[in-house]
């Protein structure tokens, strides 16, 4: 598990931003049809960002997180990944994710991927010129993986992202950085433990040797799902965090 049903996104609002914002359904090329949350900055942009939760799929801390991008001048669309399994409706907070989570394969989630991705680029959408990923926990390997062997991402971000094989032994960002297309971020946390600092060096170290544009950041004594306003002792590393996701935006979406 990543962040609290609770959690709250550490980024700054902007009161006076004009921002559009909904709940949508999107279908993939499989016929699943997902639950999904867009926000827009009022005046429209051609920058437009898929948010890949944690494990718990759709709740508020991505919904306020895609509003923080919209105020920021970036459209934002968070997916949801439990379509398949419970539907596209609101759940309540003792949704069973874990369940959920156990009967989806990564071809099925990268189905939803890319149908978010045909959103963004739609007319409907916004029309997007550039679009990346930006994903937490599973979602960040799912964010960081996405631009393996596709070139129609601008870049990916990963928060504490799994860069090693899977325990099925499929292969994860270390063993495909070759095949990484777009530039990549990863935003790691010092002290967590499922993801040892051995395994984020190797990913940094096999994205040099690839020739990916990157950057991989460990905030030292932080844990696991630092990135929450909640969390006061990691706010100077969550402020890095969103100032380095901006400036990364900024870059990749203006080329």
């Amino acid at each position: 598990m990543c962040f609290d049903e609770d959690a709250i996104p550490p980024v700054p609002q902007i009161p006076d931003a004009a921002v559009e914002s909904r709940y949508l359904e999107l279908t993939a090329a499989d016929g699943n049809t997902f639950a999904a949350f867009t926000a827009a900055p009022a005046g429209g942009t051609r920058t437009a960002i898929v948010i890949l939760p944690d494990v718990r799929g759709l709740y508020g801390f991505y919904t306020e997180l895609a509003k923080r991008f919209a105020e920021n001048g970036v459209r934002a669309l968070v997916i949801d990944y439990y379509g398949r399994t419970a539907g596209a409706a609101r759940r309540e907070s003792d949704f069973p994710y874990t369940e959920h989570m156990a009967g989806l394969t990564p071809r099925q989630l990268y189905a939803d991927l890319s149908a978010g991705i045909a959103h963004l680029r739609s007319e409907e959408g916004g029309a997007a010129s550039a679009v990346l990923t930006v994903g937490f926990c599973i979602g960040g390997r799912l964010a960081v993986m996405a631009a393996a062997g596709r070139s129609d991402l601008a870049g990916v971000i990963g928060f504490y992202c799994w860069p090693a094989d899977g325990p099925d032994g499929s292969p994860g960002p270390t063993s495909r950085a070759a095949d990484l297309k777009a530039p990549v971020l990863a935003l790691m946390a010092g002290e967590d433990p499922g993801i040892p600092p051995a395994h984020v060096k190797a990913f940094d170290e096999a994205l040099a040797e690839a020739g990916v544009d990157h950057e991989v950041v460990t905030y030292p004594g932080t844990p696991h799902s630092f990135f929450d306003a909640k969390r006061d002792a990691y706010a100077d590393a969550s402020a890095d965090a969103w100032d380095r996701v901006l400036r990364f935006v900024d870059r990749v979406g203006a080329g």
